[in-house]
């Protein structure tokens, strides 16, 4: 069960369209919704913050106020109504604030915004969701547009149908059944990795074997590479949302092999659910 959400805000268009699908899956769940805006002070300021200072300075108390004020208006909302929602705010980075607050409030999963990136900035930089993705134990729904009405009728779950990735297979089918939506398990065939229709059947029914998995597909798709074909099979059954197992390499190891997961992240329209493995 999905019982506690956290959602990053900058108060973007991007954020209140990741707060929007929180919302609505807050109240099939009966969930609580943890609201954490990362405030970013000038440096002199942020170390008075993350000090022992017992009198923060005046620009902070100013910064502090206006944060408060957004949050207020944010919680006008008529999308929230009726579901609880807490306010909180980390003066650290953006990506250990997230972090640290899902280990603090024992988060269940985080829904978050995204801009993506590409080239340069991809390659040595990173959106802000491709680093949570990258080291989030939970898992991570990221959302592109807006989704004033997240109705997902059918879920692409991609996966390798290896045993390192059934918990995240297990997983994808209970936030599938959580929406009502029908899960199709997607195996990429292509010419750097090809398998025979006899061989990836066997792999799949070996997988789902004594798993409770129902209301679901099994589909093989060829394509040049495993992203593109995750995402035009997406495009083939109108699928609502993209679910993707991460291994969230980090340093010299995601430089030089990179993630799928990540990519899929970062280039994907639909919004996109991740596993960690």
């Amino acid at each position: 069960m999905i019982k506690k959400i956290l959602v990053p805000t900058d108060f973007s268009s991007q954020a209140e369209s990741a707060l929007k699908v929180a919302a609505q899956i807050a109240k099939k769940n009966n969930s609580e919704i943890y609201l954490l805006h990362i405030l970013e002070l000038p440096v002199h300021l942020n170390d008075l913050m993350t000090s022992n200072s017992s009198a923060p300075a005046p620009e902070a108390i100013f910064f502090m106020q206006q944060t408060h004020k957004k949050f207020e208006e944010l919680m006008g909302s008529s999308y929230l109504n009726g579901i609880e929602v807490k306010e909180t705010v980390s003066f650290e980075d953006v990506l250990k604030g997230i972090m640290d607050s899902c280990d603090k409030n024992d988060i269940d999963i985080i829904v978050m915004g995204s801009h993506g990136s590409s080239g340069f900035e991809e390659l040595f930089i990173g959106s802000n969701a491709e680093k949570v993705v990258r080291t989030s134990k939970q898992p991570v729904l990221v959302i592109k547009e807006d989704c004033s009405i997240f109705d997902v009728k059918n879920m692409v779950y991609a996966t390798n149908f290896d045993d390192e990735d059934k918990p995240s297979l297990i997983a994808a089918h209970q936030f599938a059944k959580l929406l009502e939506a029908k899960l199709h398990l997607l195996w990429v065939n292509t010419i750097n990795s090809f398998k025979t229709t006899a061989e990836t059947e066997e792999k799949m029914n070996l997988m789902i074997a004594g798993l409770s998995i129902d209301n679901h597909t099994l589909n093989i798709y060829n394509d040049i590479n495993v992203e593109k074909g995750i995402f035009n099979f997406a495009n083939s059954i109108d699928a609502g949302l993209i679910g993707i197992s991460t291994h969230g390499r980090k340093g010299l190891s995601h430089f030089i092999n990179g993630s799928l997961g990540e990519d899929v992240v970062n280039h994907a329209k639909r919004p996109v659910l991740t596993f960690k493995i």
